[in-house]
């Protein structure tokens, strides 16, 4: 049975990059490659699969349609996650979560999913400034080879 935990295992491997996957309002695939990881819901505390984004694409298409796959390998061992993506940005407000906890939000999902920064103040400046958004992905179905 595949647990978060190889997630972790495998993601720590390769520097936690994923393959994610989302669908496009014509019903297509779009993927890309993220550093992702596993985290607590800053609400609630369940464990959740994050990773941080900014731009257009991935965004659009989870506010429309939040399905999403994510793949973590390594080698030829991998695991995926599908499951809901909840968006926490300054374009996807939530009404717990104001912008300190979402500045610190930023750096969990930024250190689960493999991040380290020597300048802490100039990443979050930057976060802001690109308005990068929090994916929380709750997990719905775990499998791997």
């Amino acid at each position: 049975m595949t647990t978060l935990q190889n997630i972790v295992d495998i993601g720590r491997q390769d520097r936690f990059l994923a393959v994610v996957s989302t669908l496009r309002s014509d019903a297509t695939i779009q993927s890309s490659v993220v550093n992702a990881g596993v985290l607590a819901h800053p609400v609630g505390g369940a464990e959740v699969v994050g990773f941080v984004t900014k731009g257009k694409t991935k965004l659009a298409n989870l506010r429309g349609r939040p399905q999403v796959s994510i793949t973590f390998r390594s080698g030829w061992q991998w695991a995926t996650v599908e499951g809901r993506a909840e968006l926490i940005g300054p374009d996807d407000a939530h009404p717990d979560i104001g912008a300190e906890r979402l500045r610190l939000l930023l750096r969990e999902v930024f250190t689960a999913a493999g991040g380290t920064h020597h300048d802490w103040d100039a990443c979050d400046r930057a976060m802001a400034e690109e308005r990068r958004t929090a994916v929380l992905v709750s997990v719905l179905r775990l499998y791997s080879n």
